[in-house]
């Protein structure tokens, strides 16, 4: 019936264009083959940059202790007592030391990350495909951030309660089972949504603005970008700290 129609169409060519179209990308992604496997090559050399980037003002700023803090002590010290405050008010004074050091490396991971997109000029430097950018603007960032989270308040939860942490599936009823379970499901989608999209949201519009106006207009809205990127790190961290806290609920 179609050929009837439309006589002369070659539908050897329209099935090649629309599989030509099947196989198109949307955006360009920098790739590594290791073994088997693709990874994500933009998205390793940024978090890699990141990482160094705290390594190097972690070691600048503890070389040298002194009972009189400088400058640069006077500064780790202030977000070592920011990260504990945070892991005590979500977690309890009994068990908060031990999960500062997660909460710590999650949320300067996540700060310097976003400030990293705004405030590095990623695109000076060329790749064979795509472009550098922070790291938490790719969703398999903040996915894995998520993941980890998840693994950790499942790892604490089970820690202090054993087998019986499953119970709270079926409590107060069993009615609520598939809710539950759902629930858990939830919480790193959330996670990682809301960091993602606050992040390329924020970095999109940015964007577009230095490019349709000068670049001295754009300036306010790039210091609402870091401090909305600074708030967005203590959201990842603060609610990851309630998480934990909740599955060890009843031991504090």
């Amino acid at each position: 019936m179609l050929e009837y129609f439309i006589p002369n169409c070659n539908f050897d060519l329209i099935s090649e264009k629309v599989q030509l179209k099947l196989n198109l990308e949307v955006g360009q992604h920098f790739y590594w083959s290791i073994f088997s496997y693709q990874v994500h090559g933009q998205v390793l050399i940024n978090s890699w940059i990141v990482i160094l980037i705290i390594a190097i003002i972690s070691i600048l700023t503890t070389r040298n202790l002194q009972l009189i803090p400088g400058n640069g002590q006077s500064f780790i010290e202030f977000v070592t007592e920011f990260v504990r405050d945070i892991a005590k008010n979500q977690i309890g004074e009994k068990e908060y030391l031990k999960w500062v050091p997660y909460l710590g490396t999650l949320f300067l991971f996540i700060f310097v990350s976003n400030w990293s997109g705004a405030l590095i000029p990623w695109k000076i430097i060329e790749l064979p495909n795509g472009e550098l950018g922070a790291p938490t603007n790719d969703i398999n960032t903040t996915v894995a951030l998520a993941l980890l989270t998840s693994i950790s308040y499942f790892y604490a939860g089970i820690s202090k309660k054993g087998l019986s942490y499953f119970s709270k599936y079926v409590q107060p009823t069993p009615i609520l089972l598939p809710i539950n379970i759902l629930e858990d499901f939830t919480k790193p989608l959330s996670l990682s949504f809301r960091l993602f999209g606050n992040i390329l949201a924020d970095e999109l519009v940015v964007a577009v603005i230095v490019s349709l106006v000068p670049l001295v207009v754009p300036i306010p809205l790039i210091f609402l970008g870091l401090f909305t990127s600074g708030i967005q790190a203590l959201i990842f961290a603060t609610l990851s700290g309630s998480y934990i806290g909740e599955a060890m609920e009843g031991h504090h």
